[in-house]
Order: structure tokens, then C-alpha cells, then sequence
């Protein structure tokens, strides 16, 4: 009987145990298929202020964009799991309002205007918001490891995480990621 009774508390306090893990973490997004190499700042990280610009050549920083959730994209036109992975990008900013989650596609091509909005074109990239980072500052401030690479911010602007390398961003796990951070108003 006692077997049976310190069997009975191990079982109830792993059960209490684990229902408080998954209680506490239920600020999380859930992270499974393509984005399980999603990787999220505890906390939270300020963005840099580093400048950017727009295919017209006017200035903009990431600060601009507070009070949406951002996707900051960093791609080429010469990277080819870039261009491969473009189309899924265009595909989520497509599903989403864009007063509620912006994806921004920082170019770090040399050509900048010349040749970003002519590649957008020619594949049919219609969504998205393209920035160029010619000399690779915003890059460089945020550790970039390779292309592509994506940033997550929330509405206040902080990063909440990252994932180097190609995703799907279109697939149902990335866009219950988005949503997570847009219900979070």
C-alpha cells in the first residue's frame, strides 16, 4: 500500500510540475515545424537604430515602424535560398494586414535601387516593404550570421527573436507565430 500511495505523489506532483512549466510558458509562441529554429530573446532585445533606405533613397530606421509586428528580412538578389524563400515571404505579408504586421526585405546588394525593385519585379514579389542596407550596418548590428535572416519585432519595437537561414514563411507554424505577437495588443 505504501508503493501504491508514493507512486499516487510522484504521479499528482510531476502532473502539477509539468502543468505549471506549460502554464508559465504560455507567453510563448508556439515553435514546431519551420519554426523550431526560431529563436527567441528572453527578454526581448531594442532594435538598433541604425539607418536604412528606401528604394527612393530616403532614410528610415526600424524605430519607424513601432506599434506593428515586423518581420526584418535580410536577403540578396544573388543568394539563392534567398529567392527561393522570397516568394513564401510575399505569400505571409499577403495573408496579414498590414497595419497590424509589416515584413521588411533589407536588401544588402551593392546596386541598392538598381537592382532591387527590377529582381521584386521579375519575380513577381508584389507584398513586401523593401529597404537596402548597401554597406551592411543594420546587418552588422544585429550579428547577422548569413543570408537569409529574419527578426522578429513586436509592437514596441524590441526583437523578440530570430532564424537564420530559409523557412516557409507561409506555412500555418510561422503564421501562428505572427499572430501570436499581433493579438498581443
Amino acid at each position: 500500500m505504501k508503493a501504491l500511495l508514493s507512486i499516487f505523489i510522484i504521479v499528482l506532483g510531476a502532473s502539477a510540475a509539468a502543468w505549471f512549466v506549460i502554464d508559465s510558458s504560455s507567453d510563448n509562441p508556439p515553435l514546431e515545424g519551420w519554426m523550431a529554429q526560431f529563436t527567441l530573446n528572453d527578454p526581448p532585445l531594442p532594435a538598433p537604430e541604425t539607418e536604412l533606405q528606401t528604394v527612393a533613397g530616403e532614410p528610415v530606421t526600424l524605430a519607424a515602424f513601432k506599434n506593428k509586428v515586423v518581420l526584418v528580412n535580410f536577403w540578396a538578389t544573388w543568394c539563392v535560398p534567398c529567392v527561393r524563400e522570397m516568394p513564401s515571404l510575399d505569400r505571409l505579408q499577403a495573408s496579414f494586414d498590414k497595419k497590424d504586421f509589416l515584413i521588411l526585405a533589407v536588401s544588402v546588394d551593392r546596386g541598392g535601387a538598381k537592382v532591387v525593385p527590377p529582381f521584386l519585379k521579375k519575380h513577381e514579389i508584389k507584398n513586401l516593404t523593401p529597404l537596402l542596407d548597401r554597406r551592411m550596418r543594420l546587418a552588422s548590428a544585429l550579428r547577422v550570421p548569413g543570408m537569409p535572416t529574419s527578426f522578429l519585432l513586436n509592437q514596441e519595437g524590441l526583437v523578440v527573436g530570430s532564424l537564420p537561414g530559409i523557412a516557409e514563411w507561409d506555412s500555418s507554424e510561422a503564421k501562428t507565430l505572427i499572430q501570436h505577437y499581433v493579438d498581443k495588443r
